[in-house]
């Protein structure tokens, strides 16, 4: 079977994060499992306009918005996939349109994590008015026959309150990463509590939360520090507001981190906290959940209701001084933060790529009988 992968980004790309690395893992699997696949996503600097890795051959060109028309002319002239796999990242591709159309084409997925709704603003006066025109009605009528992968049942409940039937909705969870070494207690630091963020530093993961919720519990549990994993075009505000805060000395901005020193970190981490305003499933619970660390999050990003088990194996919370009160609750009782981080362990455990593969493998051979 030949798979054809579209999405605006790679793993590898300056803003990539737990969305891409997905759809790469999804790849590698078909990969393994005998498939012939290819990604085409968008260029950025220092990347390959084709390279092969881990199975996969890896093509690209365009930019931010150049990465659609220049996909569809590598469409037009490259030979036609079995089945298509179209990312919506806000916009789709409309790749049934291209290698779908007429008799004999490619068979098209549309895989979507979640709605934008909340994050197409950034984008301008203009531009968001576009970009939710598209997602929300242009798209679903487009693909009112196409089959709708998503990755968390509120994601799926969403889908379906832009009129997309529930029926041609298939949910496929996240699997994660495991570490040679799974790390959990031994690896902290006595006297001190870290809380940890791994994330995109883009405006709509509303990391000012999470500083603001560490210059409240200071002044009480002065030896509490920030750890932020990850880099994007918010950085320098995000640094801002910390100075701002005077939190500065107790926030360390790792940036973008090899896989190894990702998981030490997460280690010696106490709490996860993700304070976005919308997630599709939240990969970060899960790699947190690894080292036994609970996610404190909001109960409005809609994967997070599905990623997190209120009350099990973390908390969620209705507004910003729900995630404050809560932060300054878990200091104060650390057998119920252990508590949180064994069930979140446990349940980190039951997930995995190779499941995750096997059920997208499942359903593009579905779709070519």
């Amino acid at each position: 079977m030949k798979v054809l992968l579209l999405c605006w980004r790679d793993s590898g790309h300056p803003e990539g994060g737990g969305s891409e690395v997905y759809l790469e893992r999804v790849a590698e699997y078909l990969a393994r499992q005998g498939h012939t696949v290819t990604f085409r996503t968008a260029r950025y600097p220092g990347s390959a306009p084709s390279e092969q890795r881990n199975g996969v051959h890896y093509s690209r060109g365009g930019g931010a918005l150049t990465v659609y028309p220049r996909a569809w002319w590598y469409m037009l002239r490259s030979e036609r996939p079995d089945v298509v796999v179209d990312t919506q990242n806000g916009v789709p591709f409309f790749a049934r349109m291209i290698v779908g159309a007429g008799r004999g084409g490619a068979r098209a997925v549309l895989l979507t994590h979640h709605c934008h709704r909340e994050q197409w603003p950034v984008a301008g006066p203009v531009l968001s008015r576009i970009g939710w025109f598209i997602e929300s009605r242009l798209s679903p009528w487009i693909h009112r026959s196409t089959p709708y992968v998503t990755v968390s049942e509120p994601s799926a409940e969403e889908l379906v309150d832009l009129g997309v039937d529930r029926g041609r909705i298939t949910v496929i969870r996240n699997g994660v990463d495991v570490p040679d070494s799974v790390t959990t207690g031994d690896a902290r630091d006595e006297g001190r509590f870290h809380l940890v963020t791994l994330s995109r530093l883009v405006p709509h993961k509303q990391i000012e939360h999470a500083m603001d919720a560490l210059a409240s519990v200071l002044p009480r549990h002065p030896e509490t520090y920030l750890d932020i994993i990850g880099d994007g075009w918010w950085s320098e505000r995000l640094r801002r507001h910390a100075e701002d805060l005077g939190v500065s000395g107790h926030v360390v901005f790792h940036g973008h981190v090899t896989e190894e020193i990702k998981h030490r970190i997460l280690a010696r981490a106490d709490l996860h906290i993700l304070p976005s305003r919308k997630e599709g499933w939240g990969l970060a619970v899960i790699e947190a959940g690894l080292h036994g660390v609970p996610t404190l999050g909001y109960r409005s990003s809609a994967g997070l209701r599905d990623s997190v088990v209120d009350g099990v194996t973390g908390v969620l919370v209705n507004s910003e001084g729900g995630l404050i009160n809560t932060l300054g609750q878990l200091l104060e009782d650390p057998s119920r933060l252990a508590t949180l981080g064994a069930a979140a362990q446990e349940r980190a455990g039951t997930f995995s790529w190779q499941r995750t593969g096997a059920a997208w493998e499942e359903l593009l051979t579905g779709l070519m009988e």
